[in-house]
């Protein structure tokens, strides 16, 4: 199973989308017997390597945010100690 196959949630993958969407347009009973298996094989993959950018993406910036706070937590503590 897949996301949902749009694309402009996914632009790193959008030309193995379109793809994939044409071969199950151009083989609608064929699918079922794998004529598009390779494309879905290499649509999991560009999955797999987006989530990976993204949560690396993610993970830098709750880095940079926890930072935040706890300048701000220090901060904090040195003014409103006597």
């Amino acid at each position: 199973m897949h996301p949902p196959l749009t694309l402009h949630k996914h632009p790193m993958c959008a030309e193995i989308i379109e793809q994939f969407q044409k071969c199950h347009i151009e083989h609608p009973i064929a699918k079922f017997f794998g004529e598009c298996t390779d494309l879905k094989i290499k649509l999991d993959r560009c999955f797999r390597e987006e989530k990976a950018v993204k949560r690396k993406a993610n993970f830098e910036e709750s880095k940079k945010i926890k930072e935040q706070l706890r300048a701000l937590r220090k901060e904090n503590a040195a003014s409103s100690s006597p």
